[in-house]
């Protein structure tokens, strides 16, 4: 770390603590040069999420445009609210893995995935928009998939 009163390259932490209930790191420096003090704050940069759409226009991912999606298919159902966000959580965490910039068709099976284990009627609802059912043998065809499932639990 750079020294901002001498511009001297050699600085010695003499104390580190977190800041900002902990999304910040406090540290205090000496510059070895000019017997300065002075602290800094390291924090997490997030590179933002980007969503390549199927039409081929790309917007920032938008974790409240899931958790939304999800109320939609859960309405009614016995899901708190706070399921629905930890499911929205565990998408944008399983987007990030993928890298700076996912399909929204990643992102909608990762949803799909989620509502699987969790509620069958609301993974049908969000099925039906999502992979735009227009026949009713469209919904037969996914219940026999649903149905195919490896019996996880469910409620």
């Amino acid at each position: 770390m750079r020294c901002y009163a001498c511009k001297a390259d050699d600085t010695k932490v003499v104390d580190s603590r977190t800041a900002d209930d902990g999304a910040a790191i406090r540290r205090r420096r000496l510059c070895l040069a000019c017997s300065e003090r002075f602290t800094t704050f390291e924090r997490i940069e997030e590179v933002p999420l980007v969503v390549a759409k199927r039409s081929g226009r790309k917007e920032s991912f938008d974790r409240a445009k899931v958790v939304r999606g999800l109320q939609s298919a859960a309405k009614g159902r016995p899901i708190p609210l706070d399921e629905l966000e930890a499911i929205a959580n565990e998408v944008e965490d399983a987007m990030r893995l993928d890298g700076p910039e996912v399909s929204s068709t990643q992102v909608g099976l990762a949803v799909l995935d989620a509502l699987r284990r969790v509620d069958p009627i609301a993974y049908m609802r969000f099925a039906s928009v999502y992979k735009n059912f227009d026949d009713p043998a469209d919904f037969e065809r996914e219940l026999g998939l649903l149905a195919k499932d490896d019996g996880s639990p469910r409620r």
